[in-house]
């Protein structure tokens, strides 16, 4: 029976137990909500609806249908062109991250717009904002480097009243900064949370599509269309994943203070010795590797920490005790 669910499609690498996305779509709910996802619903041969997910005007469809089902939004969209990602492993994200807090707060979830978490890279999409203020309240800061990306992001966030005072938008000037330009001197963030881009060039962004693609579907695929989309800044970077994340360790050196927990995705298991021993040289306190599995992809979460255990007990104390 076991392998009969295999081949049909019905298990999934097991996502955090409080993600809302464990189980099958109800894409027959869903399709009611955002009536555009309606002509991309079908059948497949073991009569589940389904839709096609390499088609990205049929995944933004879906997106925006459980974002506004699920995560109490009025409005969202972005044009196309712009990552679209897929709600599920953004949502294993936050609650991964709400368990590392919670774990310095003597196992209690912390919740509340008291709590600020830096989204580096927010992208068009707003969709870590959106789901850690449902989840959790949190409010949050949203930089990129595209000014374009935050001016959807910010309609996004003044068409939906249940957003309003709890996302600020910040513009980075030198995109070979993450904090610097971000951050004041004495600002304090008790999260940051960064999503990086994989790739060191657009080439290699195409070819890993490929690849991907033609695994999926069993047979070679000579179009890298991105099926979740995504611009330049969102997809690659000089040096791909590995300069951007030592570059990004580099940097929380310098706002050791300003902030409780600092982490990053990643996606290459190659590149875990080279963060490692980078934490390691900058002085980190503690970090911990939190793995993470959606669909046929894993990836990890890095998180770490510059604080003594006094000095979070001070911070947990200050900012995250409820009033």
């Amino acid at each position: 029976m076991a392998d009969q669910k295999k081949k049909e499609g019905l298990e999934k690498p097991t996502l955090h137990p409080r993600n809302k996305h464990t189980g099958r779509y109800d894409l027959k709910a869903l399709k009611l909500v955002n009536t555009d996802l309606k002509p991309f619903v079908t059948k497949n041969k073991y009569g589940n609806f389904t839709i096609d997910f390499f088609n990205p005007v049929a995944v933004k469809a879906l997106n925006k249908a459980i974002l506004i089902s699920q995560y109490g939004l009025d409005f969202w969209d972005i044009p196309d062109g712009f990552l679209c990602p897929p709600i599920p492993g953004r949502a294993d994200y936050i609650h991964h991250i709400a368990d590392i807090l919670a774990a310095s707060n003597n196992g209690v979830l912390v919740k509340g717009d008291q709590i600020k978490c830096l989204d580096i890279g927010v992208g068009a999409n707003c969709v870590y904002p959106i789901i850690g203020n449902s989840a959790y309240g949190w409010s949050f800061i949203g930089s990129d480097i595209d000014p374009k990306a935050i001016e959807v992001a910010q309609k996004i966030v003044t068409s939906n009243p249940s957003l309003h005072g709890k996302v600020e938008f910040r513009l980075q000037p030198k995109p070979e900064h993450i904090f610097s330009g971000i951050l004041n001197a004495d600002e304090k963030v008790d999260l940051a949370i960064c999503n990086p881009p994989f790739h060191a060039t657009q080439a290699e962004a195409e070819a890993g599509t490929l690849r991907k693609l033609s695994n999926l579907k069993k047979k070679r695929v000579k179009k890298p269309e991105l099926n979740f989309s995504g611009q330049g800044g969102e997809l690659w970077t000089d040096g791909g994943e590995k300069r951007f994340v030592l570059n990004m360790i580099n940097e929380s050196a310098q706002y050791a203070k300003n902030c409780a927990w600092f982490s990053t995705l990643v996606s290459k298991q190659s590149n875990l010795r080279a963060f490692y021993d980078r934490l390691e040289k900058v002085g980190v306190v503690e970090h911990k590797t939190t793995p993470m599995g959606q669909g046929n992809k894993l990836s990890r979460i890095i998180a770490w920490t510059f604080l003594s255990e006094p000095e979070m007990e001070t911070w947990t104390n200050d900012r995250w005790k409820s009033e």
